[in-house]
């Protein structure tokens, strides 16, 4: 019991420190989308996350060993704790029970010694008493021959007291020796028995108490090893260059400042035509300080729709990842307007399976959506074309990616503004686009996401519906998106959508 207290007591420390350890791992561990923290790029800050990780699953761990101490430990000693004193008390109960007959056969042997002791002193006070009479000159033959026959009486019966105090004694002997030779050794020897069960099973317990740690050793090793292998994995080279990337603003190097000779004047003849040159001290402190020293300014600029408060690298890699989030909306809300009108035809040949009539709210709605993303799809695709504009025009040198060189190569001859220029033949300099267009031509098939069983039969009548049969096994494309259809794939290749209520789905991991 004392045993098992103290292994509760460790248990209760394991769970503590276990969940100290989750807590801690949460509190540095705040989910953050990847877009909004510009450290998710960064080795360390990845190896960080890492530790957090390996951090929680060393506390998993610290938890499984309190609750196999529980179960493997606590649970069964007490068991067994409470089986060995059923069987204790079964012991001692025969043992009592052993007792309480030799007593009762000791009681017997004593009533009948002392019976015997009575009735002898009672036969040889007749004898006397009957030998006197014999003696007495005075008295009867009759008072003789009664006397007599009162001593012989007496003495018969007093013999008899002897014979059954014999047996009594013979009977208790017996049994005294059947009591402390036979009886009680085997009792003791239960009992001996089972206090080594006792003790061999609290020693299981105690080898327990480091099995159930050792048993875990190895995981808890593997998530030091993978905090180990966080600290390899930190790239200083390569976080230095993602920082870089991230906050280089893209401003052209100022030029040299020009020799101020106020002996002679303020010279303000510099050329008008330099973007980069102070005309004076006043330009220094104006143009300068806004941007050349840029990334030393402690104010917060305004936030604008169109980024225009970044530096120009940072304000088109802005654009591109505004477009990209677009572009994905767009396309789940064609994807979501396409599977709509799927289930629309299909009611309406099939008005068993619902009202047609339910679906035009939504069918309202995605249209809307579509719309007012078209619109701003358009608007940002103008003004990144505008930046690429500056870029290209002003000297701007870097290598856009796919999709900023696709974007570019649909609004070639844009101006700054907007608008479209004059120009109408593409010169040379915009063939360094043209490797970017391999990139958009031929998409390669969608990788399953899992595999479905068909439960019943589907005849697939409808355009965009695929027939299944009873029992037949589809790869899945793309998940039900809350109209009641997933799209799925043959082994042929054929790809169409099929009811989600009639499949048994099960996703990849």
């Amino acid at each position: 019991e004392k045993y098992v207290k103290f292994v509760k007591e460790r248990t209760e420390i394991e769970q503590s420190y276990a969940k100290q350890l989750r807590n801690l791992s949460k509190k540095y561990n705040q989910k953050r989308s990847s877009k909004d923290e510009p450290d998710c790029r960064l080795s360390s800050y990845q190896s960080f996350l890492d530790i957090l990780n390996e951090m929680n699953d060393y506390a998993g761990q610290r938890e499984l060993i309190a609750e196999n101490m529980i179960m493997n430990i606590c649970i069964d000693l007490t068991k067994y704790l409470q089986e060995l004193k059923q069987e204790r008390k079964s012991y001692l109960l025969e043992a009592k029970k052993a007792q309480q007959s030799l007593e009762s056969t000791y009681k017997q042997l004593d009533s009948s010694k002392k019976r015997f002791e009575r009735e002898w002193r009672e036969a040889e006070r007749a004898a006397q008493n009957a030998e006197k009479t014999d003696q007495d000159i005075n008295a009867t033959k009759a008072d003789v021959e009664k006397a007599k026959q009162q001593a012989h009486m007496r003495a018969r019966v007093a013999e008899e007291c002897k014979n059954d105090y014999a047996a009594h004694l013979q009977k208790y002997n017996k049994e005294q020796s059947q009591f402390y030779f036979n009886d009680m050794p085997i009792i003791f020897n239960k009992l001996q028995g089972l206090d080594e069960r006792r003790i061999q099973k609290l020693a299981q317990g105690y080898m327990l108490f480091s099995d159930t740690e050792k048993h875990v050793m190895p995981i808890i090793g593997k998530c030091l090893e993978g905090i180990t292998k966080a600290g390899t994995n930190v790239n200083e080279k390569n976080d230095t260059m993602v920082i870089i990337e991230q906050n280089k603003s893209g401003f052209e190097r100022p030029g040299d400042l020009e020799f101020e000779d106020y002996s002679q004047g303020i010279n303000r003849a510099s050329s008008d035509s330099s973007l980069s040159t102070p005309k004076g001290p006043i330009d220094l402190l104006g143009k300068n300080r806004s941007k050349n020293f840029w990334l030393f300014k402690r104010s917060k600029p305004t936030v604008t729709e169109d980024f225009g408060h970044l530096p120009p690298e940072q304000r088109r890699k802005r654009l591109q990842q505004k477009l990209e989030e677009i572009s994905k909306e767009l396309q789940k809300e064609a994807d979501q307007s396409e599977a709509l009108g799927k289930m629309k035809d299909v009611y309406e040949k099939n008005p068993q399976m619902g009202d047609p009539a339910s679906l035009a709210t939504q069918i309202s709605q995605t249209s809307q959506n579509i719309e007012r993303l078209k619109g701003e799809l358009n608007k940002y695709e103008v003004i990144l074309c505008s930046v690429f504009f500056y870029s290209i025009r002003g000297g701007f040198k870097s290598k856009l990616n796919p999709s900023a060189a696709k974007i570019y190569i649909l609004f070639p001859l844009c101006s700054p503004d907007g608008a479209h220029s004059d120009e109408s033949t593409p010169d040379s300099s915009q063939a360094i686009y043209a490797e970017f267009d391999d990139d958009f031509e031929d998409e390669e098939p969608v990788t399953p996401i899992g595999k479905c069983t068909a439960m019943y039969n589907f005849p697939g009548a409808s355009e965009g519906t695929i027939a299944m049969e009873e029992g037949e096994e589809l790869a899945v494309v793309e998940e039900d998106k809350g109209d009641g259809w997933t799209r799925v794939r043959r082994h042929n290749g054929d790809e169409g959508y099929i009811p989600t209520s009639y499949v048994a789905i099960t996703l990849n991991k």
